[in-house]
């Protein structure tokens, strides 16, 4: 699989979050150590949510496809012999 990277700019605001995240609910922590945390839970976490993504994409994608072949058979016209 490929690994999960962001920008510098969204790197940036997550830490930033993260920093927030701690500050609020635990002990400040600095901004490599949440780099690092963010860094871990890329690697470690981040599968999970993409893969479900991905299966949730897939879901709402088959139930387009239902629908769209429901509507190409409605527009089917009876046949004459």
């Amino acid at each position: 699989m490929k690994k999960i990277e962001f920008s510098k700019e969204e790197k940036a605001e997550m830490v930033s979050r993260i920093r927030a995240y701690f500050d609020r609910e635990l002990d400040p922590i600095g901004a490599l150590p949440a780099e690092f945390l963010l860094d871990f839970f890329a690697e470690e976490i981040g599968p999970y949510f993409y893969n479900r993504g991905l299966r949730d994409a897939q879901a709402a994608l088959s139930t387009r496809m239902e629908h769209l072949a429901e509507d190409i058979h409605l527009l089917e016209r009876e046949q004459k012999f």
